[in-house]
């Protein structure tokens, strides 16, 4: 392994400790030559799971795929990187108990729509609007809607 920022191999662990599932271990890492730290997770590399898309072709699990989208989604808003990655945990799980070798890509996508909007509902509405292809503001607004109805209406917080 090399360091991702200077590229070199010299890298010690620093900390090491399961996640909170047990799925993977989170390591701390800091290069011996600039210094600088970063976080790495191993897991157990299990069956492959395959991802059936609309056009019915398939493709192997990418975590790094929805990585980048819920990364887009969660753009300059209060959402750590922990979080995420706890998410496509939860969200790998969860494909992995309901099928043995392949799962539609809808059945991906609305796990991780569900578990954004309890995570962020703002950066749920992005990455809704990308996944569902919004096409109008009445998409946006009948995606709104029921999360303004189980706050009360955001009137809370328009008052600041």
């Amino acid at each position: 392994m090399k360091c991702p920022f200077c590229k070199q191999d010299k890298l010690r662990v620093i900390n090491s400790r399961a996640t909170a599932d047990g799925t993977s271990i989170k390591r701390r890492r800091q290069c011996e030559n600039c210094k600088r730290r970063f976080t790495t997770y191993e897991r157990i590399e299990g069956s492959l799971l395959r991802i059936v898309k609309k056009d019915g072709s398939r493709q192997d699990f990418n975590r790094q795929k929805i990585l980048s989208g819920l990364l887009k989604a969660c753009e300059k808003r209060p959402v750590s990187a922990d979080a995420l990655e706890t998410l496509i945990d939860e969200v790998e799980q969860d494909v992995h108990k309901r099928f043995d070798r392949e799962a539609p890509a809808y059945v991906v996508g609305e796990l991780v729509m569900d578990k954004l909007r309890n995570l962020d509902p703002v950066a749920y509405i992005r990455f809704a609007s990308v996944y569902r292809e919004f096409k109008d503001v009445s998409d946006f607004v009948e995606e709104v809607q029921p999360i303004l109805e189980e706050s009360g209406g955001g009137k809370e917080e328009s008052e600041a």
